[in-house]
């Protein structure tokens, strides 16, 4: 049996940075694609998937502060994968969904959580969960 060695947590800068470069380009393919069939100019093209990459990175902090104080917007993020998800796989198996359709669900989902986010923010207590769940007392 091999053992496996833990490394420290320490990790390089070009590291994360070609981490979240990756991620950016496996998740912007959607937007790639899109960008093919609405522009007919390749360096246009180009020039908006490279906008679109950087304002993602210079946003990357600032959305995950924003999302550690407000846990629930990470529902929110959750339900419209699934909805996209269900969405694509519907229209592989020739389902057509009106883009409207999706479009409303998504703006009135956000609707109801700005407004709730609002209430929250009145309150003397803002809502916190837990990053990790203790261990539940043996008595229980």
């Amino acid at each position: 049996m091999t053992e496996s060695k833990h490394t420290s947590g320490t990790v390089s800068l070009a590291s994360v940075l070609l981490q979240i470069a990756l991620i950016d380009i496996v998740f912007s393919l959607d937007s790639v694609i899109t960008a093919v069939g609405l522009a007919e100019e390749v360096a246009v093209m180009i020039i908006a998937i490279v906008i679109s990459v950087i304002i993602m990175m210079l946003a990357a902090k600032s959305i995950n502060d924003f999302v550690d104080r407000h846990p629930t917007i990470k529902m929110l993020a959750l339900s419209f994968l699934l909805l996209v998800g269900v969405t694509l796989v519907a229209e592989g198996a020739g389902v057509e969904f009106p883009k409207g359709y999706i479009y409303f669900a998504m703006a009135f989902s956000v609707g109801v959580e700005m407004l709730n986010l609002r209430i929250r923010k009145k309150e003397t207590e803002p809502l916190h969960l837990r990053k990790s769940s203790p261990a539940a007392p043996s008595g229980e």
